[in-house]
């Protein structure tokens, strides 16, 4: 059977294959269906757009340095900022200069460091040339010399790592940014584009002007680089049908990674878009997801960032979650820590240690609604896993961190791994990653956060198939998913298989994710994969 050890190797041999998650980036993925070209009068007289243009003038303000928050709450300071802020959907840009499309090739601004506005609103037309753009997904796409920063109606979403999009993509590159999904005729959509001249720390003396304009139109569910690979869904009980249809089957998002973990689905905000994060604990890196097809880092040295970090397979984060108000929470392997990420940016130690020795390397991790967070502590992220003289705890521990103090409350697995609880959260299940020992145990959760009344949920053990179990997450019935030998097993709450979902590669943890909660989202080894399913799922 295939041991952790061999299992990170094989993961760092498949990785010198090309990087899909390189190339994807926001790039078109295929051709569109229709173009309107914002740049002519027909194109912009058929989305019934008009170009308004604005400069902008650096001007000093009022402001005031860091505080003891980290926010501007400090002492008063001056500071600049721009004279226009015209974003918002409802700005009113009537007493604008009004611009022909053939006039956004025109060189505008002061030059050196200048910035300026374009604004324009675009309806859905009936028809695009022969082209039904009803249901149809539109894209926005602009290239502006030199930089751009793209509204629409009135929202620009902040991601970390968020490299294009709305956002600046590079030195002349286009943004390309999703409008819709579901095209309507007649729909009403805002525009502004912050047109900014580049490079900024050596401003040069030419000018702002935009070199293409587009709306590009694709049949439904045709952009994005995904593709159906083979998958096998295997009913072990007729019940499987009411959680996964029969022909149902797995998309591969993204690849080329080394070994993809800890999945957690970030929800949609006002102004931005849910996405995925995932880590990558052999590349030491956290990475994003969008529905859009971009992948992007979104936290480099995600769990080590030592002198010695070729000594170690897997230095990075593990497990992630989000806590009730949002917080991302991870668990970093080379560190031996649990961290918080904070809305600042600075970070919050929440596990480090237990009875004043070092954690071995925490793995995965969940939430309670009341705040308690449960984490299991197996030593696969050191680098000689159970061997490694850096080991000071003689266990591999579950605890629950709960007002600030560690709890020890499980030492009954060599080496836990996946946990979840249950939806009414009375359960915590726990998995095991030991060839030799593949269950699941279940326990009964305490007020106090301790554990009690240790069972055998689930044993695997005797499994075709060499996997030991690493993810595992319950849905909104009480269903279990672990991964495990064979593929993603789905238990039933009585402890009973109901069925096995295969893919190309061997899945290793699980997040649900989109607004409806009932999209499995699965790490694979080197790829990212997804699969709909007909019960949505326990979520953070």
């Amino acid at each position: 059977m295939k041991s952790w050890s061999v299992l990170v190797m094989t993961a760092l041999v498949m990785s010198v294959q090309p990087s899909w998650a390189q190339v994807t980036g926001d790039a078109p993925g295929v051709r569109p269906d229709a173009i309107v070209d914002l740049k002519t009068d027909e194109g912009i007289g058929l989305v019934k757009g008009q170009w308004r243009y604005s400069n902008v003038k650096l001007i000093d303000v009022d402001h005031h340095s860091p505080g003891a928050d980290l926010a501007p709450s400090g002492p008063p300071n001056r500071t600049q900022d721009i004279d226009v802020h015209a974003g918002a959907a409802d700005f009113d840009d009537s007493q604008w200069e009004q611009i022909k499309p053939a006039q956004l090739e025109e060189r505008r601004s002061t030059g050196r460091l200048c910035f300026s506005w374009y604004r324009t609103s675009v309806t859905i037309p009936e028809r695009v040339g022969s082209f039904d753009p009803t249901g149809s997904t539109v894209v926005f796409e602009v290239a502006i010399d030199d930089y751009a920063e793209v509204w629409v109606d009135g929202k620009l979403p902040l991601v970390l790592g968020q490299a294009g999009g709305q956002l600046i993509k590079g030195f002349n590159a286009p943004n390309r940014v999703v409008l819709t999904r579901n095209a309507r005729p007649g729909q009403k959509i805002q525009l502004a584009v912050f047109g900014i001249n580049g490079p900024l720390s050596n401003p040069p003396g030419n000018f702002i002007w935009v070199r293409s304009a587009t709306l590009d139109f694709y049949k439904t569910n045709q952009i994005g680089s995904t593709q159906i690979v083979q998958t096998e869904i295997i009913k072990v009980d007729p019940s499987l049908d009411v959680i996964v249809s029969s022909d149902a089957k797995l998309e591969k998002l993204a690849g080329g990674f080394l070994f993809t973990e800890g999945p957690v689905w970030v929800p949609s905000t006002a102004t931005t878009s849910g996405y995925l994060l995932f880590s990558d604990p052999n590349a030491n890196t956290i990475y994003r997801w969008s529905p859009e097809g971009q992948v992007s880092v979104f936290r480099a040295k995600s769990g080590y960032s030592g002198f010695n970090v070729g000594e170690y397979q897997q230095p990075g984060s593990n497990g992630l979650t989000l806590d009730s108000k949002g917080r991302l929470t991870i668990n970093q392997h080379g560190n031996r820590r649990v961290i918080r990420v904070e809305p600042r940016g600075n970070i919050t130690v929440l596990a480090d240690r237990y009875d004043g020795k070092r954690l071995n390397s925490p793995n995965d991790l969940v939430y309670r609604s009341d705040g308690a967070l449960y984490f299991t502590d197996p030593p696969f992220g050191l680098p000689k896993a159970f061997d490694d003289p850096r080991k000071e705890l003689p266990f591999s521990g579950v605890y629950c961190v709960k007002d600030g103090q560690v709890k020890l409350v499980s030492t009954d697995l060599d080496a836990p791994n996946g946990l979840a609880l249950s939806p009414d959260e009375k359960t915590l299940y726990v998995n095991n990653w030991n060839d030799k020992r593949k269950v699941i145990l279940r326990y009964d959760v305490n007020q106090d956060c301790t554990l009690s009344n240790s069972k055998l949920f689930f044993d695997m053990t005797n499994a075709p198939g060499s996997d030991a179990l690493d993810g595992l997450k319950v849905d909104q019935i009480g269903n279990v998913y672990s991964t495990g030998p064979g593929g993603l097993w789905i238990i039933s709450p009585e402890g009973k298989q109901l069925g096995l979902i295969k893919g190309p590669e061997d899945p290793h943890n699980m997040a649900w994710g989109d607004d409806d909660g009932k999209t499995l989202y699965i790490t694979a080894l080197t790829g990212l994969y997804r699969i709909r399913l007909n019960i949505p799922g326990v979520r953070p």
